[in-house]
């Protein structure tokens, strides 16, 4: 058995394990501007993080009074993304040394993202976290996306494990609200710092208000093997 027991790891994707919000933010205006929204902000993105796929055109709908159904933005919206996922998606370093050093321990480990199966497939591979991290599930396979647990209570039954020996690593409001809702800990790493205040991350176990900058791999499994301790 590895040094952190029973426990389980859960990754969210983007802004967790990869910093892809520029290649959504971008997809995301190209999108609206083709749909005559030329103004779209880095600021308005921001209110996006954390928010599946699905969920997002169907609040450019209801935001922008856009006339295009749901699925057609969609399709648009993850055409251009996977294009620029593919060209370049950076893993943050100490991540990629996390992802590893929990391989190395035989610890459990699943993605369970907002984003499509494609994306999430597209950026697994293209980074090569692929190659750890083989149990994936997206928002789209579940009835309901963050912040309804649905995703990490799915991820855990994949795993085979209890809820209750499940650790979330999120970066977004969302995701630490359907973490909580899943009975799982969470180790929240912000990543709009503004929102490092949000009511949602008061429920995480450990956060990071500095998010990426204050997280490192060895800290990480400390906490984890501490954690895994105070359980038995």
């Amino acid at each position: 058995m590895s040094d952190l027991g029973t426990l389980s790891v859960i990754f969210d994707l983007d802004g967790t394990l990869v910093d892809s919000e520029p290649n959504y933010y971008e997809a995301s205006r190209q999108t609206l501007a083709a749909h005559g929204v030329p103004d779209f902000t880095w600021a308005e993105h921001e209110s996006y993080v954390g928010v599946s796929t699905g969920e997002t055109v169907a609040r450019w709908r209801e935001r922008h009074g856009l006339s295009a159904p749901e699925g057609d933005l969609l399709a648009e919206m993850n055409l251009r993304y996977l294009e620029l996922a593919r060209a370049r998606t950076p893993v943050y370093p100490e991540m990629r040394k996390f992802v590893e050093l929990l391989a190395a321990d035989g610890v459990p480990t699943a993605v369970a993202s907002g984003s499509s199966p494609e994306a999430i497939e597209v950026i697994l591979a293209g980074t090569g976290l692929g190659a750890y991290l083989r149990t994936v599930v997206s928002a789209e396979e579940v009835p309901h996306g963050k912040p309804a647990p649905d995703v990490f209570l799915e991820a855990a039954r994949r795993l085979g494990t209890d809820p209750v020996d499940c650790v979330v690593l999120e970066d977004a409001a969302p995701g630490a609200a359907a973490a909580h809702a899943a009975g799982m800990r969470c180790l929240a790493i912000p990543y709009v710092a503004a929102q490092a205040l949000a009511p949602e991350f008061a429920t995480a176990d450990l956060l990071l208000h500095g998010g990426q900058g204050e997280f490192t791999a060895q800290s990480a499994y400390a906490w984890l093997r501490d954690t895994a301790a105070r359980a038995h």
